[in-house]
């Protein structure tokens, strides 16, 4: 139980960390020292990629069906991918310095998709094989 309440914080703390640096301006920084090509693009898969990763440890139960899981997993992809989404779309509406971005967008559904796929070939792999 101790460990699914640490994977329950840190996917709290995840979301608001990810919504805080989505909506929140940085025109006032000065980051013309890093100028790495699509970085933003690998930003966003790596926040969604984590936050599937999470919700999928926040939930999970010690004793679980793999099918009941598998649902699961796709459930939280899907929330994941609907989440990008409303934060590009609130980027562009309700932010000044933000705009929204479909290749964001797809960034997001992409490494939320990404660890699905790490979790389905690692995780489940290894509970069938008992």
């Amino acid at each position: 139980m101790g460990k699914n309440l640490v994977f329950k914080v840190l996917f709290i703390s995840w979301m608001m960390f990810v919504t805080f640096f989505s909506l929140f301006s940085f025109s006032d920084l000065d980051t013309s020292h890093f100028n790495i090509p699509l970085i933003d693009k690998a930003v966003h898969f790596t926040f969604y990629f984590v936050m599937v990763l999470l919700a999928f440890f926040a939930i999970i139960k010690e004793n679980f069906q793999v099918n009941g899981m598998l649902k699961l997993l796709w459930y939280i992809v899907l929330f994941a991918i609907v989440y990008g989404i409303i934060i590009e779309v609130i980027q562009h509406v309700a932010t000044d310095n933000r705009h929204g971005d479909p290749l964001d967008a797809l960034a997001n559904s992409t490494g939320a998709i990404a660890g699905m796929l790490v979790l389905r070939f690692w995780f489940f792999r290894k509970r069938s094989l008992k």
